[in-house]
């Protein structure tokens, strides 16, 4: 009999329902696990969250919750292995690829968790100096920011089962609000291990940690006044949330991550042969090949200078060459497969949309699969496809395919390379990659408008740069427009989210009584 995923609410896991949607190897098919269709109780869970896990939350100080935070990541630390074997089995994802979620999730969370011990023992957060309000200067303003006094829903996409819940779970536990987790069905399995770990390592209140596997249907009804949502997946159905009645309604704070054509430029001093030009193509065959593809920040666009464009082509294609794909299991293989046949429909039918305005330069699709059936597996190796002239282009600019998938695409100058980066109406992330500094700043300040984060590499920070695609939590992870207007992470400042900020009016000496309990919000 398949394990069955259960739903835990209200601080106890709740009884199997009928089962609606079965977890399958993406490489071999086979049946692991399954979940139910709408969770029952969420009424009642919510209500438990909101009133058993925020009170218990809340009445920590924030350093005790960073403490907790730490104790989260141990328990993860002490599960590790079976993270990973769920993983390669569940997402069909190789060892490193893995540990780009795993290892990824457990670095966020300690990273919270030192952050929030330098609040100490605050309950309260002061947000600026006081304002005087009266010419005596006695009646004055101060601004708090205290916890929102409801729960966190999130609602994730299935690319990072690990991180894509402790990104947002660490600010919001540390911010002292309760949080419920609706996994994107075809990958809950790790993030359902994960939260049972927890639960039964018994770190954290009751309440503060539930999760809904399965159906997302009645998750956003259950919402009130007071709680916040955060989702990540695509813009459609980012659009159906933003108008959902509940959330319109009760004013419910809502935070999109969407689709994002993220683009990287290559400067014009980057010559063939020069360490610039190789680092920028060792950062695009790993942006296209890193989870096969499947992340939010990974490079759709690539912008050279138009006399580059065959050196690049052929650079690209050389390395991508030498890619193995197929069954993570065999050590010979560098890239898994997509989570499921339905992301390789995608895929395929993403690259022939493509494919009516862009060239196939490398097509990786021909090439023979390793220990993985073709007829069976989501194993689809990378595709680079190529548009000398960008400006009679515009699917690219407005397509995104999922997967090892990027378009090269030729630039006249920097104004030109510039203007296509903002074709894509909001992205995640751009990176540049020169050895002209002054270009590389003045470019970064000029994309910084339409993109969350701008990642500027030089040879000098060869070995030090974090890479093009993956998300820091010191940094702000979302972006402007079509990335959906959201922003998570980027150090203390991601507690604004889990906060409400209100000003504080009285006498000088009532507001000084405030120092006793609180702490400047320096982020």
């Amino acid at each position: 009999m398949t394990p069955f995923l259960r739903n835990y609410l209200g601080g106890a896991w709740q009884a199997e329902s009928l089962q609606a949607n079965v977890l399958r190897d993406p490489v071999t098919g086979q049946a692991l696990v399954a979940t139910g269709g709408q969770a029952e109780g969420l009424h009642a869970g919510f209500e438990f969250a909101r009133m058993n896990g925020r009170t218990a939350l809340q009445a920590m100080t924030y350093g005790q919750r960073a403490a907790m935070l730490a104790d989260v990541a141990k328990v993860l630390q002490a599960n590790r292995d079976s993270y990973y074997e769920i993983s390669l089995a569940n997402s069909g994802t190789t060892q490193a690829d893995s540990a780009v979620d795993i290892e990824g999730a457990a670095f966020t969370l300690n990273y919270f968790a030192r952050a929030g011990a330098a609040l100490g023992d605050a309950r309260v957060l002061l947000d600026g100096a006081a304002a005087m309000l009266s010419k005596d200067q006695l009646f004055q303003s101060q601004h708090v920011l205290t916890p929102v006094r409801g729960l966190a829903l999130f609602i994730n996409a299935f690319n990072f089962p690990a991180w894509g819940l402790w990104e947002k779970a660490a600010p919001a536990l540390l911010s002292g609000v309760p949080v419920v987790i609706k996994p994107a069905t075809v990958t809950a399995w790790l993030t359902h291990r994960m939260v049972a770990d927890v639960v039964a390592a018994g770190v954290l209140p009751a309440g503060a940690l539930s999760i809904v596997c399965g159906s997302s249907a009645g998750l956003l009804d259950a919402l009130g006044y007071f709680d916040v949502l955060s989702f990540t997946g695509s813009a459609d159905t980012a659009a159906q949330i933003r108008s959902h009645a509940a959330i319109v309604r009760h004013s419910v704070r809502a935070n999109v991550e969407a689709d994002s054509l993220n683009s990287s430029i290559l400067g014009e001093d980057a010559a063939p042969g020069s360490p610039a030009f190789d680092l920028y193509v060792k950062e695009i065959v790993r942006e296209m090949t890193t989870k096969s593809g499947q992340r939010c920040t990974a490079v759709r666009r690539a912008l050279v200078p138009e006399r580059y464009y065959d050196a690049v082509a052929d650079a690209v294609s050389a390395k991508l060459v030498q890619v193995t794909v197929g069954n993570p299991r065999n050590a010979e293989v560098r890239m898994g497969s997509l989570v499921s046949r339905e992301q390789f429909d995608s895929v395929q039918a993403g690259v022939a949309t493509l494919a009516t305005q862009a060239q196939v330069i490398h097509d990786g699709r021909t090439q023979r699969l390793v220990d993985a059936d073709p007829d069976v597996s989501a194993c689809v190796a990378p595709v680079l496809l190529g548009i000398r002239d960008a400006d009679t282009a515009s699917v690219v600019h407005d397509h995104e395919v999922f997967g090892p998938v990027s378009t090269l695409l030729g630039y006249r100058d920097s104004a030109h390379a510039i203007a296509l980066a903002h074709r894509g109406l909001g992205s995640l992330v751009t990176s540049l990659f020169s050895a002209d500094e002054a270009w590389l700043a003045d470019t970064s300040v000029a994309l910084a408008g339409s993109h969350g984060r701008v990642h500027a590499v030089t040879p000098e920070v060869a070995k030090s740069q974090t890479g093009h695609g993956n998300v820091m939590p010191a940094s702000t992870h979302g972006g402007p427009g079509r990335a959906g207007g959201g922003e998570e992470l980027g150090g203390l400042r991601s507690l604004g989210f889990y906060h409400r900020r209100a000003a504080l009016q009285g006498s000088a000496a009532t507001l000084q009584h405030l120092g006793a309990t609180s702490t400047r919000w320096n982020y």
